[in-house]
């Protein structure tokens, strides 16, 4: 029985089709046959994630996202990846609606930026006003025993314009406000800082980062291919 994998995408389509690229890149194989099985379902129509956060209104949300995750149970896929980080606030009500597991992206994130990275103390974040609020990646860090650092707000201004205004809108991004919010992160004491918004893993891929940023989506990048991986050993 081969592996498969189910990703739910759309959130948005870029991140996705770049979340797919990147696991396509970084697959050893030798043969079209050795990559993974993928089944991509790209609900590009799902309604905003950080507006159903902040706003309450969740329902449609979690109902329509509830049926992707049984679809992709009924054709059998061994575990399901969601490139989206704020949709992981959700993350408990939606596993329970299916027996294959769901990678928990932030968790991930947190114990890769532990664990590579030389005595951490205090992880800052760029992700979505969803995202930060929900408090997915504190909760994590502080399990880790770590701190998170937020951006201010005039610093989180500069991350939801650098995501909604420009990314997600199919621009490069502006260089300048990534740098604001990076900056006031490190100026806090950050020794990590994590990109936890897929937007801003597309923003990665046009840019240079730097050495202390770690990219959440490549994080789950890496344990879709090490579940993979794992699962074709243990046959």
């Amino acid at each position: 029985m081969e592996y498969k994998l189910g990703v739910i995408g759309g959130m948005g389509s870029e991140a996705t089709s770049y979340f797919f690229k990147e696991v396509v890149a970084h697959t050893e194989v030798k043969k079209d046959q050795d990559h993974i099985d993928t089944v991509i379902l790209n609900h590009a129509s799902l309604p905003d994630r950080t507006e159903a956060i902040l706003t309450g209104d969740d329902e449609e949300f979690i109902n329509r996202i509830v049926q992707d995750v049984q679809l992709l149970e009924k054709i059998n896929v061994q575990n399901i990846a969601i490139p989206c980080n704020t949709t992981h606030y959700f993350y408990n009500i939606i596993q329970e609606e299916t027996s294959v597991p769901i990678i928990h992206m932030p968790k991930e994130s947190v114990a890769s930026a532990v664990s590579n990275f030389d005595d951490v103390k205090k992880i800052g974040i760029m992700a979505t006003t969803g995202t930060i609020r929900t408090g997915i990646y504190r909760k994590e860090c502080e399990e880790m025993g770590v701190e998170l650092v937020a951006p201010s707000e005039a610093g989180q201004e500069d991350v939801m314009s650098l995501i909604y205004d420009e990314i997600k809108q199919g621009l490069p991004g502006d260089r300048s406000k990534f740098d604001r919010a990076y900056q006031e992160l490190m100026a806090a004491g950050s020794d990590v800082i994590i990109l936890a918004c897929t937007e801003l893993s597309v923003f990665g891929e046009k840019n240079e980062l730097y050495p202390n940023c770690l990219d959440a989506m490549e994080v789950l990048v890496k344990e879709v291919i090490a579940r993979s991986e794992e699962y074709q050993e243990a046959l």
